[in-house]
């Protein structure tokens, strides 16, 4: 009993030293590897949010009014829909939000073991004047026989391999991909919002046009009554050919005119069948009075509304959290990796030995490297990681910045074109009580009103009515776009996702138990001010 004790003993001994050798050897490749972490560089601050959009704040805003209320028109709200459903961009987009979905299943792999089932067989011809083939002739199977020459071997094994995830790594690799998921699914809303802004923005461009055709077809038919008082006028010896050229001359100028309108008309109506995804064909819309149309006066709210309602603001704070955990993953690099294999089996010379209990084989293992010299790779990847980080930030910095002088200048722009577009419908009143009086005057063959009175006073209204259309069109797209900037329907994107078919959002599969890979909120305010507490700036 002595002699196995002692034994025992000084086996338990033994493992306990390589126990303790390990563990030092282990905390020396931390305290090497874990030194002199390069030194990373914090965003510059960014510029409070003013606290109002120069001057203008409401307690209501637009933004959280439907797309079905706001525009009013089952006509438009038809053709956006349709636009929604069949818009390749939008399809494409959605593709990116599965391949995002995607990348998160493949990163929760990484940090889980591997496991593979294989089969291996094969021989070996070794030379009998050889050290080796000299001592394999010598040598007897099993039983008594000599081994086959050449030598058979065969293997049944399931192999594991582990990268343990001790510094959390592959965890917040994963974490960083959910993040990026839930940034491409707030970048295809936002591109809904600009869709339905650009498809509106057309549909209103349409109304324009059909409605500056009606004045040229209106302006072409009195011109031409003109023009057959002008040669009556002129048989009657009371006009001369000047004038009667005149006329011809502006009403060809129409007619051309009208020609050009009529081909902006089919352009425009493309433009909104390729957003619609479908070919070109005429695009309903709906007879109203173009100039007397308007929206619902805007309500802006308060600048911090942006921060929920505008999608880019939310895409921009998703990416400076996720560029956040990268520089965690690059910084992981620096410190050991532990790695685990292990393997059970059967292995042969002969295959019909496979399954004999005596052909079992088993192994594990485990290995701890950590980089020690030549780390320049490392360092820069930790390096452009920062680097990357600080674009995340001044960019989500800039997405604000863009977001809030896009309401001011659309905002304005809505308010000031409406004055506008008041004081040209008094300016063409006026002209239409010049033109009927006029042409009047003309027609009774006074001759205190010339041909050239008519013309010009008639060219005049025609232009007027032209620039009064541009500026109600420019109102009225300034409208849209002020909606769009405010985060117009961003509180009602699940209906709109739930009313065109095809754009269901897909749902991520739970990755993990882990808190560390769930998808929180991100702060990305918080990011940007404390960027020094993920750096590592190491010692």
């Amino acid at each position: 009993m002595k002699p196995n004790c002692q034994s025992a003993c000084r086996l338990s001994s033994r493992f306990s030293q390589q126990a303790v050798a390990s563990a030092v050897t282990g905390m020396m490749l931390l305290l090497v590897s874990g030194c002199h972490l390069p030194q990373l560089c914090c965003p510059d601050a960014g510029r409070a949010m003013p606290g109002d959009f120069n001057g203008k704040t409401s307690s209501e805003n637009s933004s959280q009014i439907s797309i079905n209320e706001f525009f009013n028109d089952p006509t438009l709200t038809q053709l956006l829909v349709e636009g929604l459903s069949l818009n390749q961009e939008l399809k494409i987009r959605n593709q990116e939000i599965q391949i995002a979905n995607n990348e998160i299943l493949a990163r929760r792999g990484a940090y889980l073991p591997f496991i593979g089932i294989g089969a291996r067989g094969g021989f070996d011809k070794t030379s009998r004047f050889t050290p080796l083939g000299a001592a394999e002739d010598q040598l007897t199977a099993p039983g008594g026989r000599r081994f086959n020459d050449p030598l058979t071997n065969s293997r049944l094994s399931a192999d594991m391999v582990w990268h343990v995830d001790i510094w959390k790594q592959y965890r917040n690799a994963q974490a960083a991909a959910m993040q990026r998921y839930a940034e491409a699914i707030e970048a295809r809303n936002y591109l809904i919002t600009r869709l339905v802004a650009e498809i509106a923005e057309n549909y209103y461009e349409l109304a324009a046009l059909d409605k500056r055709l009606l004045y040229l077809d209106q302006t072409i038919q009195l011109q031409q009554k003109s023009l057959e008082v002008a040669k009556a006028q002129k048989e009657a010896a009371r006009g001369t050919e000047l004038g009667v050229q005149r006329f011809l001359a502006e009403v060809r100028k129409n007619e051309s005119q009208r020609l050009i309108v009529r081909q902006n008309i089919i352009e425009t109506e493309n433009r909104i069948n390729f957003l619609a995804g479908r070919f070109p064909q005429p695009v309903d819309r709906k007879s109203w009075d173009f100039i007397k149309l308007d929206s619902q006066i805007l309500s802006v709210g308060v600048p911090s509304d942006l921060l929920q309602n505008r999608r880019d603001i939310l895409a921009a704070e998703r990416e400076v959290a996720a560029s956040g955990l990268d520089v965690l993953v690059a910084r992981a690099n620096f410190y050991p990796k532990l790695d685990l294999t292990a393997s059970v089996g059967y292995e042969a010379f002969n295959p019909r030995y496979l399954l004999d209990p005596g052909a079992f084989i088993a192994s594990a293992g485990g290995e701890l490297v950590a980089p020690l010299i030549n780390r320049k790779a490392i360092q820069a990847q930790y390096l452009s990681a920062n680097a990357r980080q600080l674009q995340s930030v001044y960019n989500y910095q800039r997405t604000i910045l863009n977001a809030f002088t896009e309401v001011v200048n659309r905002v304005s722009k809505v308010e000031n074109y409406r004055g506008s577009v008041e004081i040209k419908r008094e300016q063409v009143n006026a002209l239409e009580k010049s033109v009927d009086l006029a042409t009047d005057l003309f027609m009774s063959g006074r001759h205190d009103v010339e041909y050239l009175d008519v013309l010009l006073v008639q060219r005049d209204l025609l232009d007027a009515r032209t620039v009064l259309i541009e500026t109600k069109q420019q109102q009225l797209s300034a409208i849209v776009n002020a909606y769009q900037a405010l985060g117009g329907g961003s509180m009602f994107m699940e209906e709109i996702l739930q009313a065109v078919d095809g754009l269901d959002q897909p749902v991520p599969e739970s990755p993990s138990d882990d808190a560390s890979t769930t998808l929180p909120p991100p702060s990305a305010l918080e990011k940007a001010q404390n960027l020094d507490d993920t750096s590592g700036t190491g010692k």
